[in-house]
């Protein structure tokens, strides 16, 4: 399994013969150049999302439409999207799992917020998740934007993933303080890798405090577009 870093919380993670972009942030994403857009994209079967924020969202449509490939998520918006939009989507809530051919996928809590921005103010998206996905043997816990819950918990020990892709950059989410305290309390990884951090000024800029709360875990600050192998 490779696990690419597109940038933020966008990832592109190859598996078998499936190509899962999460999240997908292209356009105005100042960490992925222009010129690696269309490499980050290719050959991709499924798309990914965890919530409705911009730099979550703002590309998923006219990928989904460019590619022809289905959008995985939270039923209430994977309805709206199908009926409305017309395009192929795989929806459902917390507690499932679907089968991507190969690669399962089960959707668990987060704790943000998932909203699109309209010129009558917020409009509620669906709700916010996170993803455990399970393929070569191995666990992944896809974290999407969320503070520390006592969720967690339950998560850890039903799930026991061994690689953690966690938001830590702060702000929005849990910082590297946080998200070394929530690794450590309520998860055995033995890989940690770190996201939504690094894209702007008001977001944590290193991985210094993750690393140092994670003794014995194999912490690894992604590099956009290099895979990890995991």
């Amino acid at each position: 399994m490779q696990i690419i870093w597109l940038g933020h919380g966008s990832f592109r993670i190859e598996t078998g013969d499936k190509v899962l972009l999460i999240d997908p942030w292209l356009t105005g994403n100042p960490v992925l150049p222009e010129e690696s857009h269309d490499a980050a994209v290719a050959g991709a079967t499924h798309l990914i999302l965890t919530h409705a924020h911009f730099d979550h969202v703002a590309d998923m449509l006219p990928l989904a439409r460019k590619l022809g490939v289905p959008i995985v998520g939270q039923y209430d918006l994977m309805s709206y999207w199908n009926e409305h939009e017309h395009l192929d989507t795989v929806g459902f809530n917390k507690g499932g799992t679907v089968d991507l051919g190969g690669v399962q996928l089960a959707m668990v809590p987060a704790s943000h917020s998932s909203t699109f921005a309209t010129d009558d103010g917020p409009k509620a998206a669906g709700s916010e998740v996170g993803y455990m996905l399970m393929a070569e043997g191995k666990t992944v816990y896809i974290s999407g934007d969320t503070d520390i819950m006592a969720d967690m918990d339950w998560m850890g020990d039903y799930y026991k993933p061994e690689i953690g892709i966690l938001s830590a950059g702060g702000h929005f989410t849990m910082d590297m303080k946080g998200t070394a305290y929530a690794a450590k309390r309520y998860f055995n990884f033995k890989t940690v890798i770190p996201c939504h951090y690094k894209t702007f000024p008001i977001l944590e800029q290193d991985a210094e405090a993750l690393k140092a709360g994670l003794p014995g875990v194999d912490v690894i600050e992604p590099e956009v577009m290099q895979a990890i192998e995991v």
